[in-house]
């Protein structure tokens, strides 16, 4: 499978990811904002066999309301538009290729008190749509994967506690939260040949959370 997987974090739903990805033939790119990070992950990866190296991103702390919503937006959106732009001439170069943004459950069903989290996530669908066009006569697919809820850091306010986890559960038709390995076969699918007639899409891996605009 001669494609590359680039840009993917070096936890949880990231790091699933870029182990299948590798364990399905790709080279692949992680990074995180911390040096430490990426070089255990790399080891970890490189130790079970697998094609990998790393880098690192450091977009800083961001303290002011209105900054928060402009960073948010050029991390969660501007930068998946520019690595695409970037990465287009050498898909080329190979006769084509696969483009899959990663968005979020959220993208549909907002989270309270995240919106340009929120905001972000439902603006890569839109991406995902534009891309898929315009890239389309270069034969690169660019589809969208959308995970639901899983027990991150990043979501600990949505499950902090027993009772409220419960009630997460209550939203999903399978009564469980999502794990990272469960996002990381669908990646790897919408990358590899047996997707090459599907563009455009965003796929929810969300336990069966509602997922319509």
């Amino acid at each position: 499978m001669p494609w590359q997987s680039l840009s993917l974090s070096t936890h949880r739903i990231g790091f699933a990811i870029a182990r299948r990805l590798a364990q399905d033939g790709a080279h692949v790119v992680v990074n995180s904002w911390k040096q430490q990070n990426v070089d255990q992950a790399v080891a970890t990866l490189q130790g079970e066999g697998l094609s990998m190296t790393g880098t690192v991103c450091h977009v800083g702390k961001i303290e002011d309301p209105e900054r928060l919503v402009a960073t948010t937006l050029d991390i969660n959106v501007k930068a998946p538009a520019l690595m695409t732009k970037a990465v287009v001439p050498e898909m080329e170069k190979r006769g084509g290729g696969s483009v899959v943004i990663v968005a979020s459950i959220a993208a549909f069903s907002p989270f309270p008190g995240l919106s340009p989290y929120n905001v972000s996530k439902t603006a890569l669908l839109g991406l995902t749509k534009t891309l898929a066009i315009e890239l389309a006569p270069r034969n690169i697919r660019v589809n969208c994967l959308a995970p639901g809820l899983i027990k991150t850091s990043f979501s600990r306010m949505l499950w902090i506690d027993k009772e409220k986890e419960e009630r997460m559960k209550e939203t999903l038709q399978i009564r469980r939260l999502g794990e990272p390995e469960d996002y990381a076969g669908i990646l790897s699918f919408l990358c590899s040949e047996d997707a090459s007639y599907i563009t455009g899409e965003t796929v929810v891996v969300g336990g069966g959370t509602p997922s319509r605009l």
